[in-house]
C-alpha cells in the first residue's frame, strides 16, 4: 500500500487529476457561476482600458490641437472602467477563497471517510506520518492553488482571448509580428511543464517519507534516548532531510526557469512590435494611439502567459499533492458485505474455528488448519510465544482480515454471512495499546455505550478500581483528557479502557494483554472486576502472563500458527507439555 499509494501515478495522469478537482467545484454550482460572472466582468472592463488609452493619446496628438474636453471624458471613462474591474476582481477573490475552503473541507472529509473504511491490511503498511501528511500538507497545498493559481489560470484565459481580439481590432499587421514570438513562449512553457511534472511528484513523496520518519521518531523518543541512539537517529534524519531538500530544490529550480525564459521572449516581442510600429507610423499606416493600445494589449496578452509560467511550479505541486490524496481515496476499501448478509442480532456468543487457514502475504501461512469451539459464556484463553498467531485469531474473528481456508462461525453461521458492522459491534475489546480521545473522562468511559447513564459510568469506574483516582481530580469525571492521556499513567489509562468495556452491551469480549501495563496489586484488583465483566459473555483472553488465564474454561496453546495443546490450567500443567514450560519459566 505504502509504495503504491505514495509513488504510483494517478489513473489518467494529471489531466484526470485536474478534471477530478473540477468535480469538487461542481458541488458548489451557484458560487462557481457567481465567480464566473465576476471573472468576465473584471476582465472585460479591464480590457476596455487600453482602447480608451489609445483614444486619449490620439486626442492629444491630433494635428488640429488638443481636445481637452475629449481627453478628460476619455480618462474619466477609463478610470470608471478600471474601478468596476477592481470591484469585480475583489468580489471574485472573496468568492474563490470561500469556495476553495469549502472544497478543501470536502476533500478532508473524503479522506477521513475513506480512512475509516479501508481494510487494516492496507493501513497497517502505511506510516501514520504519511497519512497525516495527506490530510494536512497535501490538502493545504491544493488549497493554496485553488484559491490563487487556478483563479489566475482561469482569468488568464479570458484576458488572453480579449487581448487577442483587441490587438486584431487595432492592427492586424502588428498582430502578425506579435505572433512570431508566441509559439516560442508556448513551446517553452509546455515543454518545461512536462519535464518538471515528475520532479514535483517526487518532492511530495520525499516530504511524506520525512514526515513519516519524524512521527515514528517522536513516538519512540524515550526508547531512542534509553539506548543512546540519538546520533544514529540524527544521521538517519539528515539523510531523509537531505533527500527532501534535494527534491524540493530540483522541483523549484527547474520550475522557476520557465518564468525568466518566457519573460525574455515576451520582452523580445515588445521590441519587435515597437520596431514594426515605428516603421508603420513613418509610412502613415498607423496612429500613435493605436501603437500604444496595441502594446498595452500585447502586455495584457503576455502577462497571463508569464504568470502561467511563474505559477506553473505551484500548480504542478498542487496537482502532485492532489494526486496523492486521490490515490488514497481510490485505494480499495473492504469488500462489500454479501448481498444476503444479515445483521448479527441477539448474539449468544457461540464461536467456532473450522479448519481455518490464513496468510498475510498470500504465500506463507501464519495459521494452519486450526479448529476450536467456544460455547456461549465460556472464557477461552489463547497463550503462546510472540508471533505464534494469537492476535491474528482475534483479527480473523472480527473480520479485519478474512480467512483463506476453512471458516469461522458465530452461533452456527459463517461470520461472512453477517454484516461487518453488526459483527464487530457484537465484540468489545480491551487492548494492550490503550486509546483515549480528547474529551472528558466521562465521554471516554461512555464511548462504548451511547445509552449509558451517569450512574452506569460511575458503577463501571468503581468496578474497574478507577473511581477513587477520578474523584481525586479537580474536575472529577469532567476532567479533560488531551494528547491521548499523556498526563495519565499507563495503568490508569488501561483501567479506564477496562471500565469502558464494562459499559458495552456486546456479548463477546476480547482482552488482548489487557493487564500488561498495570502493577501486580492493581492486576489482582482487576481480576475481580474481570470476573464480573466476563459473566454472561463469551470471552477471549490473549495473554503472556499466565496469572490472567488460570481461571479460563479453555486454554489454547498456540505455537507457529497451530494449537499444540488445549485444556484447563490444571490439565495442561499435569500434561507437562509446552504450557508447563511456559508456566515454569514464569513462576518456577
Amino acid at each position: 500500500m505504502n509504495d503504491n499509494v505514495q509513488n504510483a501515478p494517478a489513473k489518467g495522469g494529471r489531466r484526470a487529476v485536474f478534471f477530478r478537482l473540477m468535480k469538487y467545484y461542481l458541488r458548489y454550482k451557484g458560487r462557481v457561476a457567481a465567480a464566473f460572472v465576476c471573472m468576465i466582468g473584471s476582465n472585460l472592463f479591464a480590457l476596455i482600458g487600453p482602447w480608451l488609452s489609445g483614444m486619449a493619446i490620439d486626442a492629444i496628438a491630433d494635428a488640429q490641437g488638443i481636445d481637452f474636453s475629449a481627453v478628460t471624458a476619455i480618462c474619466l471613462l477609463m478610470a470608471g472602467f478600471y474601478v468596476l474591474s477592481a470591484l469585480f476582481s475583489y468580489l471574485l477573490t472573496v468568492l474563490m477563497v470561500r469556495l476553495s475552503q469549502r472544497i478543501v473541507r470536502s476533500m478532508r472529509q473524503d479522506v477521513f471517510d475513506r480512512m475509516l473504511v479501508l481494510p487494516l491490511s492496507l493501513l497497517d503498511r502505511m506510516q501514520t506520518g504519511d497519512l497525516i501528511n495527506r490530510i494536512s500538507y497535501d490538502i493545504d497545498t491544493v488549497n493554496a492553488s485553488l484559491s490563487n493559481d487556478i483563479l489566475q489560470a482561469a482569468t488568464s484565459v479570458i484576458t488572453v482571448a480579449g487581448a487577442l481580439v483587441g490587438m486584431a481590432a487595432v492592427s492586424p499587421i502588428l498582430l502578425a509580428f506579435f505572433l512570431i514570438t508566441l509559439p516560442v513562449s508556448l513551446f517553452i512553457a509546455f515543454k518545461r511543464n512536462k519535464q518538471v511534472r515528475p520532479l514535483f511528484r517526487r518532492r511530495s513523496a520525499k516530504l511524506a517519507q520525512l514526515n513519516g520518519f519524524s512521527e515514528e521518531m517522536l513516538t519512540g523518543l524515550t526508547t531512542i534516548r534509553a539506548y543512546a541512539r540519538e546520533d544514529k537517529m540524527i544521521e538517519k534524519f539528515c539523510e531523509r532531510n537531505t533527500d527532501a531538500v534535494d527534491a524540493y530544490y530540483e522541483a523549484d529550480y527547474y520550475g522557476s526557469l520557465i518564468g525568466p525564459a518566457v519573460n525574455f521572449v515576451s520582452n523580445l516581442g515588445t521590441v519587435i512590435i515597437s520596431t514594426a510600429g515605428t516603421f508603420l507610423y513613418l509610412f502613415d499606416l498607423i496612429r500613435i494611439g493605436s501603437i500604444s493600445s496595441f502594446l498595452l494589449y500585447a502586455r495584457r496578452f503576455s502577462g497571463p502567459v508569464n504568470e502561467y509560467a511563474n505559477i506553473l511550479g505551484e500548480i504542478q505541486s498542487a496537482l502532485a499533492a492532489a494526486e496523492r490524496v486521490f490515490r488514497f481515496i481510490d485505494a480499495p476499501e473492504e469488500a462489500e458485505d454479501a448481498p444476503d448478509a444479515v445483521p448479527a442480532e441477539h448474539v449468544r456468543g457461540e464461536v467456532a474455528f473450522e479448519h481455518v487457514r490464513f496468510s498475510y502475504d498470500g504465500t506463507s501461512d501464519v495459521i494452519h488448519d486450526l479448529s476450536f469451539h467456544a460455547d456461549p459464556g465460556q472464557t477461552v484463553a489463547i497463550v503462546g510465544p510472540t508471533g505464534a498467531g494469537k492476535t491474528t485469531l482475534v483479527n480473523l474473528m472480527m473480520r479485519f482480515y478474512d480467512v483463506q481456508g476453512g471458516r469461522i462461525t458465530l452461533d452456527g453461521r459463517d461470520i461472512r454471512s453477517y454484516t461487518r458492522g453488526s459483527l464487530r459491534a457484537a465484540f468489545t475489546m480491551v487492548l494492550q495499546d490503550t486509546w483515549l480521545f480528547e474529551g472528558t473522562i466521562y465521554e471516554n468511559l461512555a464511548y462504548g455505550n451511547e445509552h449509558a447513564t451517569r450512574a452506569d459510568v460511575e458503577s463501571a469506574a468503581e468496578a474497574a478500581h478507577i473511581a477513587n483516582f477520578i474523584a481525586s481530580l479537580p474536575a472529577g469525571y469532567e476532567t479533560r483528557i488531551t494528547d491521548g492521556g499523556v498526563n495519565l499513567s499507563k495503568g490508569q489509562k488501561q483501567l479506564m479502557t477496562i471500565a469502558r468495556a464494562m459499559l458495552s452491551p456486546a456479548r463477546m469480549l476480547i482482552l488482548d494483554e489487557a493487564t500488561s501495563n498495570v502493577d501486580t496489586r492493581t492486576e489482582l484488583l482487576i481480576h475481580d472486576a474481570m470476573e464480573t465483566l466476563r459473566r454472561g459473555r463469551t470471552c477471549f483472553i490473549i495473554a503472556h502472563r499466565l496469572t490472567t488465564v488460570k481461571n479460563a474454561d479453555l486454554i489454547l496453546v498456540v505455537r507457529d500458527g497451530d494449537i499444540v495443546e488445549r485444556g484447563t490450567h490444571a490439565e495442561l500443567l499435569a500434561r507437562g507439555g509446552f504450557y508447563r514450560q511456559i508456566y515454569s519459566a514464569q513462576f518456577e
